[in-house]
């Protein structure tokens, strides 16, 4: 098969022949359809993401649809032909307090993670992946909706975690902050399926909060932050009305947390807020405050492993719509012109790689 596979981050990246991944107990060789494309994943091959770790010489990409090719042992519900859409969010199967995780060919947060990702080091950029079996979820009723389409669900997935640790319920007022990005856009929209009676959309970006509020429709307002943390929570509370139920915070590598405080001081008394961005610096916080209010921070790392069976319904029922977020699609063959392109694209655009897999 083809594959990109590097040597270590920050070094060499090349598109080669690989042997076909061996089947083991409780895996399956998936025939990869389509995948996103992280928009730092050219930083994160080239190195420049220290946060980030991972094994030597293995194939990068987290996510995908595409068809079960062939079922190992211990696999009873997937089948050769089914379509299906994998996670890359990994986490060991013992029945302890802290079990480990990962983010196949992404990255480990250290501790027994480093050895569940020794054991599963290569990802999607590939014709071929061998998946953990618990990682896969059938995608049933879709076949209409084109492969570079549906893997959007992958973006979605990752705020719907969010949203269903942050409790949120039909008819409430939700914010969501860093809204011009990837996955707050795709929070807006997947919050709306959700039922959340308004969405404030915040960001820095007016045209793009113009621009989701168009594809959202009527229940987003839209917030443009100044920096200013009193005057941008008094716009948030008042575009939330008395104050919102609960915020999503996805701001990617914020350098102040300007934002995330006035996300704060715009929740009602018994709010709650959401971090699943990756701010640099810590979050300070007003002891008082919470206490009177009786306000929640509530710390998310992805989503439950059976997150995708109701995303996926909300897909079928209508109630979500992928078609706002468009994809750009490229062939695995390139990467490169595929990662520059990721990392320009509009909030509401999805770099897409299709793997175009030869006839076996």
């Amino acid at each position: 098969m083809k594959a990109w596979k590097i040597d270590r981050l920050g070094g060499k990246l090349e598109f080669v022949d690989a042997p076909m991944p061996e089947l083991r107990a409780g895996s399956v060789l998936l025939q990869i359809q389509a995948q996103s494309v992280m928009s730092y994943l050219e930083a994160y091959l080239t190195g420049q993401l220290p946060a980030y770790r991972a094994p030597h010489n293995f194939i990068p990409g987290g996510n995908a649809i595409g068809t079960v090719f062939a079922a190992g042992a211990d696999v009873w519900h997937l089948e050769p032909g089914q379509r299906v859409v994998m996670s890359s969010h990994l986490v060991s199967r013992e029945n302890v307090d802290e079990p480990g995780q990962i983010l196949i060919g992404v990255t480990s947060p250290g501790g027994v993670g480093d050895a569940l990702q020794e054991s599963w080091k290569d990802g999607t950029l590939a014709e071929y992946a061998l998946v953990p079996a618990q990682c896969l979820t059938p995608v049933e009723g879709l076949d209409h909706v084109e492969p570079a389409q549906l893997v959007a669900v992958t973006r979605c997935v990752v705020p719907f975690g969010g949203l269903l640790r942050g409790r949120l319920c039909a008819g409430e007022t939700l914010i969501v902050n860093g809204a011009t990005g990837a996955y707050g856009s795709a929070a807006v929209l997947v919050a709306l399926a959700m039922g959340a009676a308004k969405v404030v959309a915040a960001g820095r970006n007016t045209a793009a909060l113009e621009a989701l509020a168009r594809a959202g429709g009527a229940r987003v307002v839209p917030v443009t932050l100044r920096g200013n943390i009193a005057a941008d929570s008094a716009a948030l509370r008042a575009a939330a009305g008395v104050g919102a139920h609960l915020a999503l915070d996805m701001v990617g590598n914020a350098k102040d947390t300007n934002a995330t405080q006035a996300v704060l001081g715009a929740l009602r008394r018994g709010g709650r807020l959401i971090l699943m961005g990756s701010a640099a610096v810590p979050l300070p916080v007003n002891y008082l405050t919470m206490m009177f209010n009786n306000l929640e921070i509530i710390g998310n790392f992805m989503h439950p492993q059976n997150a995708y069976l109701p995303l996926l319904a909300l897909v079928r029922s209508g109630l979500l719509d992928l078609a706002p977020i468009r994809p750009i699609v490229f062939p695995l063959s390139d990467l490169h012109g595929a990662m520059k392109s990721a990392a320009e694209a509009e909030s509401l655009e999805l770099v897409v790689i299709t793997s175009g897999v030869r006839s076996q």
